[in-house]
């Protein structure tokens, strides 16, 4: 008789379901289907001569190194580098306040599995990067979500949540934020809330994770300083990745914050993974050495900007007029919301029938709403897919349109 292994799962895998978008992806693979659902960079952006001669190079001069264990924490030297990097921006810090993770989703899992324990409370904005929402629930997080304006997060109504959790006698572990051309949402969060989230988070006694994966990805207006930069008490969790101006493959990124959370994150760490590949690590400090970063982000924006340009005309073309949608600064995502009577998960199958694919968006709401809503991405498909992709979206909407 076969073994039952559900009756073996622990609690915690029990309850872990696959990621929305990753079942979508599944149902894509049909070539005819035109995906503006994954968030996958374009190709174009990766600089593969130059990763060919660096992977060269490095197995050249030191091979034993690279395809060893190292540190927990990551490579000094790329640690230093990343925060030369940061540092023009006003991002300081000391080694100490650096720890390099495999990929940004294992940070989002540090952040979860250092601070959270079942029930404790995360607040997060509405809508919220999905994978980030997995990650804390994980660990027993209760997430309470706070909605968003075109300036980002509302101050009002995250004090107000924030009170009625202390009269209940609720504990709040950090505050969540993707500050820069959110995910899914693209906006960005203006310097007026950078700094009242600050104040209130030091009002409530609160950490800030401030998730900043396309903050370089500007496409148009000034840079904004980071949460990070604007914060002196140290309550601040910086992440940073290569994978939106390198290439994602890496699995490089980074957590920058208070020492004594990265020494616990650390700990935390060794039990996943014992260190980042040391390999890629030593890629990505190369490449920073070659000073071609800069000049692989400008090209990369330019490409990003026709693909938004792309993606808001063809709306404008093909969507009804009771649909209304974000126009991002930056980043990867459009949020297109529809009238009430619209579910877009239901939607979905007859989108897939007409070969196109997006996200519904009530998975990205901690408060289980967001039908009415879905994300676009602009990143991946070339811009003649992005023209048609959204005239066949276009075609399924006006058909759920009632007169």
């Amino acid at each position: 008789m076969p073994i039952n292994s559900g009756e073996f799962y622990s609690d915690l895998a029990s309850k872990m379901e696959a990621s929305a978008i990753r079942e979508i992806l599944k149902l894509v693979q049909n070539p005819e289907v035109i995906s503006l659902a994954g968030g996958m960079p374009d190709p174009a952006t990766f600089p593969v001569e130059d990763i060919k001669k660096i992977t060269q190079k490095v197995l050249d001069i030191n091979s034993a190194r690279a395809l060893q264990y190292s540190s927990t924490e990551g490579l000094p030297e790329l640690r230093k580098c990343i925060l030369e990097h940061l540092a023009k921006d006003g991002n300081n810090g000391e080694l100490e306040n650096i720890i390099i993770s495999s990929g940004s989703q294992q940070g989002l899992d540090l952040v979860g599995k250092t601070f959270l324990s079942p029930g404790d409370i995360a607040i997060v904005e509405l809508p919220s990067y999905l994978a980030a929402l997995n990650a804390f629930h994980s660990y027993g997080g209760v997430l309470v979500g706070v909605p968003m304006d075109e300036d980002g997060m509302r101050m009002d109504i995250l004090e107000e949540k924030l009170i009625q959790l202390k009269n209940k006698g609720k504990k709040v572990k950090f505050i969540y934020t993707i500050s820069n051309f959110q995910n899914p949402a693209g906006v960005t969060m203006s310097l007026a809330r950078r700094k009242k989230i600050i104040e209130i988070a030091h009002k409530f006694n609160v950490f800030i994770v401030e998730d900043n994966p396309y903050e370089k990805l500007r496409f148009e207006g000034d840079p904004i300083p980071s949460i990070y930069s604007l914060e002196k008490n140290d309550s601040v969790i910086s992440l940073g990745t290569f994978s939106k101006i390198l290439c994602p493959g890496l699995r490089i990124a980074w957590i920058l914050g208070n020492k004594e959370v990265i020494r616990k994150m650390a700990i935390l760490k060794q039990a996943t993974d014992l260190c980042t590949s040391i390999l890629s690590q030593l890629i990505a400090y190369e490449y920073c050495q070659m000073g071609k970063i800069e000049e692989n982000i400008k090209s990369n924006v330019k490409i990003y900007t026709r693909k938004r340009d792309a993606m808001i005309s063809a709306l404008e073309k093909h969507f009804p007029k009771e649909a209304t949608w974000t126009n991002p600064k930056g980043g990867f995502f459009v949020v297109v919301t529809l009238p009430e009577y619209i579910d877009t998960g239901e939607m979905f199958k007859e989108a897939i029938a007409e070969n196109v694919a997006y996200v519904p968006g009530a998975p990205f709401f901690a408060d289980g709403k967001g039908q009415k809503t879905m994300r676009l991405s602009f990143c991946y498909p070339s811009e003649e897919n992005i023209e048609e992709g959204i005239k066949r979206l276009g075609k399924v909407i006006k058909k759920r349109i009632k007169n």
